[in-house]
Order: C-alpha cells, then structure tokens, then sequence
C-alpha cells in the first residue's frame, strides 16, 4: 500500500469523524457504474464528503474537479489532490480559446467518474443557484454515463464560507435515482430539472 493510499484512508477517517459522512442511496446503489455525481456547494469539504460517503472500491475511480490556482497554491494541497483523490484541475481564468471542459472529457474517455458542483462556486443561500452549462455539454456528449443527483446537507455548519476550522456535527450525502439528458431537451429545461433533482433530496429538517 503506497503513501497515498494510506494517507487517503486517514482522510476517510477523520472525515467521518468530523462530519459522519453518511451516505444515503435512494435512488441509486454504490456501484462501478461509470457516473458524474453531482451536488449542491456550499464548503471545501463538500467533495471531500462525497468522497468518502462512497464505498473504498469506488474511490479509485471518482474523480473530484478541483480549481486549480487554489488547489495547487501549496505543495501539500497540490500533493493531496493529485496524489490521493486524483483530482481534475480546472482553470477559473482561461484565455478565450481554452475550453474549459477539456479535462473533464479527457477523464470521462478514460472511464473515470466525476464529482461536480455545477452551480460553479458556493453558496450559502440554502438552495443551490442555477446550474451552469457544463452539466448539459457533458450530459450530451457522455450519453452512457450515469448522471447521479446528490444532496450534501449540514456541510455549511461543519465548515461555512469563509471558515478554516471545522466544527464536528452530523452531515449527510443522498445520492437520487439517476437521470439523463431527453432527446431535443433544451438545455436550460435540463438544467432546471437537474437542479430540482438535487433539491427534491434535501431532508425534511434542512
């Protein structure tokens, strides 16, 4: 077992032990199927929750997308995003000829399953903003891919915007049935709809 490996199950650990990290299937099973979950954002430890909500054998093959200039800004973030959860940096400035999905195609042809917060940055205003574009393109080109609505809930209490030091408390991840782009859907309908998937998962108490 490598370095990393070992340093991704203390990171499981503590994770559950700081938020519980319990994950919900109810709509879904934790299998191998190649998937794009994604989420509500309110934290930085919002992927990490998912992460470790997800069974050990699924790990390996669940990416999170991580912005880059914040990500790597140290050699030990840049060391445990890449090295542990094999994260897909992602540019937040781009010249105009980037595409800013590139990395993200590149994993999904590889057979890799994503974790994505569509809404593109977080919030703390309860309901998730609209969701970005990236969520449809990506839904359009990977047809085969499971798309996995989840709602992560009491993240923003463990670990608020603007907070650097987490606060035990129970939190939770419900993974939904999942869902797929329709033939001629528009892609705002999708988006919206995708959205109220991710809402309709949120506890009764939330």
């Amino acid at each position: 077992m490598t370095r990393a490996d070992l340093m991704g199950l203390l990171l499981a650990a503590i994770a559950r032990l700081v938020t519980g990290a319990q994950g919900h299937w109810k709509g879904c099973a934790p299998q191998a199927d190649q998937r794009i979950y994604f989420a509500n954002h309110q934290s930085h430890l919002d992927w990490v929750l998912i992460w470790a909500a997800l069974p050990h054998e699924l790990r390996a093959q669940t990416r999170p997308i991580a912005a880059r200039d914040y990500w790597t800004g140290s050699r030990f973030k840049h060391w445990i995003t890449r090295e542990v959860f094999n994260a897909v940096y992602v540019s937040r400035t781009r010249s105009d000829d980037q595409d800013p999905l590139e990395p993200l195609v590149e994993a999904l042809q590889n057979g890799d399953s994503l974790v994505l917060f569509p809404e593109g940055t977080r919030s703390n205003k309860g309901e998730p903003q609209a969701f970005k574009s990236g969520l449809y393109h990506l839904a359009e080109k990977f047809p085969g891919v499971q798309l996995i609505p989840a709602w992560i809930d009491n993240v923003q209490r463990v670990m608020p915007k603007g907070e650097v030091v987490p606060v035990p408390i129970l939190c939770t991840v419900t993974f939904g049935a999942p869902m797929a782009l329709q033939p001629g859907e528009d892609k705002r309908d999708f988006l919206d709809r995708a959205r109220d998937g991710v809402i309709a998962l949120r506890p009764a108490h939330s």
